[in-house]
Formats: C-alpha cells, sequence, structure tokens
C-alpha cells in the first residue's frame, strides 16, 4: 500500500468509527473540505502533517491515534 492509500483508508475508518463524514472532521479542524479532496483526487500528492493534524482535532483523536495501525508501518514508496 502506498502512504497516499493509508492515509485515505484511515480517514474512512475515522468516519465509520466515528459515523461522521468526512466533511465534518475537516470544517471542525478548521480545513475546507475542498482540501480534503483535492488529496483524494489527486491534485495534491500527500497532505501536508498540520493538514492530518487538523482532521484528528475534528475528529477529537491524536495524531499518534491516526497513525496507529500497522499498514503505516508497511507502506510502499
Amino acid at each position: 500500500m502506498v502512504i497516499k492509500d493509508a492515509v485515505i483508508k484511515r480517514i474512512g475508518e475515522l468516519c465509520t468509527e466515528k459515523g461522521k463524514a468526512v466533511n465534518e472532521f475537516c470544517l471542525k479542524g478548521g480545513l475546507t473540505p475542498s482540501t480534503y479532496y483535492d488529496f483524494v483526487n489527486g491534485r495534491t500528492k500527500l497532505p501536508k502533517i498540520d493538514t492530518i493534524k487538523k482532521i484528528c482535532q475534528g475528529a477529537n483523536i491524536t495524531l499518534a491515534e491516526f497513525y496507529d495501525r500497522d499498514y503505516f508501518n508497511d507502506y510502499e514508496e
């Protein structure tokens, strides 16, 4: 799995776990939803760490909790 897919997968898991749409995480964390969709649609190669941090804030989790998945250790470049 490439890192982009791992990040998208993790955000999808958060949506399922929390029962919320990614738009809610973005807005609550201070991002526009288009920032996320630019990444998913390939307009942005990788999100910056501060973007992921804001999504985490919107989901009410830490960065450590976000990256606490085995697939982040096994990603391809």
